[in-house]
């Protein structure tokens, strides 16, 4: 079984196992000619069910042809342009090369001694991004796993330096549109269920700063603490940003941590023409981003940066065996410091070869791109009767729903959307993502991939009104 440990015995089989492999995957992605097979669960089972993990094949070719069967032939390809439903991104070229010299390597960013220039290249892009950010001379971060833990490390951080010994008076608040994760963290955190306050948003679904002005002066006069404001710069279902100069002013004002939840909307950072988005976040105490979104990054790419590096020693657990206190005296640099894991992959590598190779213009230019789609997107659902969509895009999202003209009846409209999505998704010609809007039924278009046109968007209107059509039509059979 030694044959199969990568070392300098085995370098040739390797290249050639991984060879095998990268053939493979590149000969899919150039058959693919859309984004689902539409297989079933219930299709797919029994092939995954049948397989004896006890009796392996004993050759990465016999694996691999094994694979095509019950992976590679049913994947859900991101790349295709009309997969549109949720904040998946097709992935850059440099970003994938990092990512099977990363796995290789095997480097574990958790300490200097496992990983060495693996540790000096990502603080190097920590400082990039908190320079793009403009967070300050004394500001840090570590990278993650994704946007739900840099968002539970923020708060962490929110409630220690909030100081207080009572739990059960701290407060956040965050939008009715925040991301579901604000909520999971306080209960991880171990704060109230009332802990977490909803404020409403306005018509383009950001966040009332008026509301947010009155329930901080109640928090206050009710005896409570304001441990923290949750901004989001490009909510996951409408991509809005909140008003982040006056949230800022207001948590000056009250005394409160700020975090910017810019999971999505952390592109902007690398845009030519649209950075002027998300002015006020360099007034943030805390930020989320996630690459792996709006950077074109392979899953996981992400990050928590902070204002004031000092706040990170609320992460912070010296073990004998790891990292002990002597270490930081003589100045070798531990990743797990200021990190909530321990063993952590080396994702920072795949973001550097993209800057590395494509800069950060390169970068922002495809996500303007996605942007100036999703305006044009919204140009063309606006004009089109069939079809009624909720707010004008701050990135590249669009909800919508489609409106027969001939029923009224809400519900039977919310039936018709659902079946439009489920019976294109079994198609397999296009995905796209579903949410609630005031209690009824939407559908979303997520836009991440350059490669989409406003004629795919033109096309997928047609198939979701033809499927929605369909089943309006047999209901009216049945009905009658």
């Amino acid at each position: 079984m030694r044959s199969h440990l990568l070392n300098d015995t085995t370098a040739e089989q390797y290249r050639r196992s991984v060879t095998d492999g990268v053939e493979r995957v590149a000969a899919k992605l150039a058959a693919t000619d859309r984004p689902f097979t539409g297989i079933t669960v219930d299709a797919l089972s029994p092939r995954i069910d049948e397989i004896d993990l006890d009796q392996p094949l004993h050759d990465t070719t016999a694996v691999l042809d094994e694979l095509e069967d019950v992976y590679l032939r049913d994947a859900i390809y991101f790349h295709h342009p009309r997969y549109l439903a949720h904040l998946n991104c097709p992935v850059v070229i440099p970003a994938v090369l990092g990512e099977a010299v990363l796995s290789a390597v095997n480097s574990s960013l958790d300490t200097w001694d496992q990983s060495a220039g693996g540790t000096l290249i990502e603080r190097k892009l920590i400082d990039w991004t908190t320079d793009r950010i403009g967070l300050g001379p004394a500001a840090d971060g570590v990278f993650t796993s994704g946007g739900t833990q840099s968002n539970l490390q923020a708060l962490l951080l929110a409630r220690e330096e909030a100081k207080t010994d009572s739990l059960a008076q701290l407060r956040i608040f965050a939008s009715e549109v925040s991301h579901f994760s604000v909520k999971k963290s306080a209960k991880l955190l171990g704060l109230g269920q009332d802990a977490v306050v909803s404020i409403p948003v306005d018509h383009d679904k950001r966040m009332q700063t008026v509301a947010l002005a009155r329930e901080l002066e109640r928090c206050t006069k009710d005896g409570l603490v304001p441990m923290a404001v949750v901004a989001t710069a490009g909510t996951t279902d409408f991509g809005s940003i909140d008003p982040l100069p006056e949230i800022a002013e207001l948590c000056e004002q009250f005394g409160t941590w700020m975090h910017v939840d810019a999971a999505y909307g952390c592109g902007l950072l690398a845009s030519l023409k649209h950075r002027d988005r998300i002015s006020g976040i360099e007034r943030a105490d805390s930020v989320t981003v996630d690459y792996h979104k709006s950077f074109f990054q392979p899953v996981s790419s992400s990050a928590v940066l902070v204002r004031d590096a000092a706040t990170l020693r609320h992460a912070t657990y010296h073990a004998e065996y790891l990292n002990p206190r002597r270490m930081v005296e003589e100045r070798i640099p531990n990743q797990v410091d200021k990190s909530l894991q321990t063993t952590r992959r080396f994702d920072a590598l795949k973001l550097w070869m993209t800057l590395r190779t494509m800069g950060a213009d390169g970068i922002g230019q495809l996500f303007d791109e996605v942007c100036d789609l999703a305006r044009e997107g919204w140009k063309l659902i606006a004009a089109d009767p069939r079809f009624d969509v909720v707010v004008e895009p701050s990135l590249s999202t669009l909800v919508f729903r489609y409106i027969p003209a001939a029923v009224t009846d809400p519900a039977e409209i919310d039936r018709a959307n659902l079946y439009a999505r489920k019976a294109l998704f079994a198609s397999g010609d296009a995905i796209v993502a579903g949410t609630k809007v005031g209690g009824r039924h939407y559908l979303k278009f997520t836009l991440l991939n350059p490669e989409t046109q406003a004629s795919d968007i033109a096309a997928v209107l047609d198939l979701i009104a033809g499927h929605a059509e369909q089943y309006l039509g047999e209901s009216l059979d049945r009905a009658s």
